[in-house]
């Protein structure tokens, strides 16, 4: 297989798992809409930077890692539990908040840092992205890669998921979608809290469940 046709494979696995609905859309998506469109994009650069740290991860034999050491995924998938429930505490909280118009110049660098980390934790707090690249990678990579392959493919796997998730961060953060947004923002935070704890709340029983089988 040549080493196009690997990338290509990996790129478009990982294009597939980022579309499909989960706590990074959750995310960067209220993001967009809560805050502002700059905000939303630097979330998205977060997520691609932790694609990219998930990518490397990957390559280094994590999947190998996690496989072997049950404990450690266990751990893994009860921290990133934990960090999507208190993502769905903070929404929930501030449901009833009005929505913030454009801050000013002073303000917006600091916000903007905020967002590209909270992008940033949100994908690497979810041990599932890691399995998935692990399984991926080991799917696609054959036994002895080219270092071309290994060179390219983290920061190919970065505009993959940044490039995603900025078109998500551009269509919520349009007008008419903050217009809406801002009519029943109280009932949509209240919705997103409520998936982002779901999704929280599985991974800690799945771990539970594991350990207790």
């Amino acid at each position: 297989m040549s080493s196009s046709i690997v990338i290509l494979g990996i790129l478009t696995a990982i294009l597939i798992g980022a579309m499909s609905p989960g706590p990074s859309f959750v995310l960067v998506s209220h993001t967009a809409l809560g805050r502002s469109r700059a905000a939303g994009l630097a979330a998205a650069l977060g997520m691609g930077a932790g694609g990219a740290i998930f990518a490397a991860l990957a390559l280094a034999g994590l999947g190998a890692l996690l496989a072997r050491v049950e404990w450690l995924h266990l751990i893994l998938k009860l921290l990133g539990g934990l960090y999507l429930l208190y993502l769905a505490s903070r929404l929930w909280r501030g449901a009833a908040d009005p929505l913030p118009v454009d801050m000013p110049e002073q303000g917006r660098e600091p916000s903007l840092l905020r967002s590209f980390l909270l992008g940033l934790t949100t994908q690497l707090g979810n041990p599932k992205t890691a399995v998935v690249y692990a399984s991926i990678f080991v799917a696609f990579l054959p036994a002895d890669p080219d270092l071309s392959v290994l060179a390219i493919l983290p920061p190919a796997v970065f505009v993959v998921e940044a490039g995603w998730y900025a078109l998500v961060a551009l269509v919520f953060s349009a007008s008419l979608a903050r217009t809406v947004y801002g009519k029943a923002k109280a009932w949509i935070d209240r919705a997103a809290a409520l998936v982002m704890a779901g999704l929280g709340a599985r991974l800690i029983l799945e771990s539970v469940r594991v350990r207790l089988a």
